[in-house]
């Protein structure tokens, strides 16, 4: 196993089909920008669809001759996650990649269309919707993978609070986060408890340390004081925060049910290796709790 895992360590994505959420900047960028490269057929799944189609062209002037379309796609809205999947579905008889990468970070308190808190709204359960919705397209693809983005941030003030999902009652932006990317971890887990009757497809998680990307627009103001004085020692860029979600989706050596990040000081910055998440998040009551309750605020049921 590579000590120094990079972009050139990705194996050739020849022939699959590979979506990103959230593609049009950031990790997602970074993420789609690889894979195309590489080869693989990338659908940048996208909210504003003009900063994706900006973003396709990007990456062709940096890979001539990249294979990207455009999707759109509103995790705020489970009416727009419906339209995607029917669309990606009826464009491709086959997926086989799926990374659940867009998502907010400790906004003031909002809420999507649907009425869920706009972080566990857009991180967890719109993913969840839409994973549900596209997985039958998976199943039968050796090698296919579901690959969601969680955050260290899962450690800090988190909790699923089933008695205020959407913080109705008391909000916190930065336990909101936590819950919404303890949720992300869950899911990956009893999905692939889920997956393990099946031969082909596997749920892995990542996440990207202190990357430097639009995500931390909405840090609170004591922190934002900091991070002048913190960004040179624990942040990275985009580019070296998508190697962990890259070696999760592409790496030969991954199983279902691990968990990719940075492998430098405090998980904020390095190259990717398999790290542990929180001990709460492997909580087998929770995450089938989870499962059912996300399922019901959603509608959609998996086909497994």
């Amino acid at each position: 196993m590579a000590t120094r895992w990079t972009e050139r360590d990705i194996p050739d994505q020849q022939g699959r089909v590979a979506i990103v959420t959230g593609a049009n900047s950031g990790l997602g960028f970074a993420a789609a920008r690889a894979l195309a490269a590489h080869g693989a057929s990338v659908v940048l799944a996208v909210r504003d669809v003009d900063k994706g189609k900006h973003a396709a062209a990007r990456i062709a002037d940096a890979v001539p001759g990249a294979d990207t379309t455009v999707q759109h796609l509103d995790l705020t809205s489970l009416e727009s996650v419906r339209n995607a999947a029917e669309q990606l579905r009826a464009a491709y008889s086959t997926i086989d990649l799926l990374v659940n990468n867009a998502g907010v970070m400790y906004p003031p308190r909002q809420t999507t269309r649907d009425g869920f808190e706009l972080q566990f709204g857009t991180n967890h359960l719109g993913h969840f919707a839409l994973t549900g919705l596209l997985l039958d397209r998976m199943l039968s693809v050796p090698g296919s993978r579901v690959v969601t983005v969680s955050s260290v941030g899962h450690r800090i003030r988190a909790r699923i609070h089933f008695d205020d999902l959407q913080g109705e009652r008391s909000y916190n932006r930065v336990e909101a986060y936590g819950q919404s990317k303890l949720a992300n971890l869950m899911f990956t887990y009893e999905l692939q408890r889920r997956l393990s009757g099946t031969a082909s497809t596997i749920a892995v998680a990542a996440h990207p340390g202190a990357a430097n990307t639009d995500l931390m627009r909405y840090t609170p103001t004591p922190l934002r004081a900091l991070v002048p004085v913190l960004a040179p020692i624990v942040t990275q860029s985009a580019a070296m925060g998508a190697l962990p979600v890259l070696r999760a989706a592409t790496g030969p050596d991954v199983r279902g049910g691990q968990y990719y990040g940075p492998g430098g000081f405090l998980e904020t910055r390095g190259y990717p290796k398999i790290v542990e998440s929180s001990r709460q998040s492997h909580d087998t009551a929770i995450q089938q709790r989870l499962w059912t309750v996300s399922e019901d605020l959603t509608g959609v049921t998996f086909p497994v």
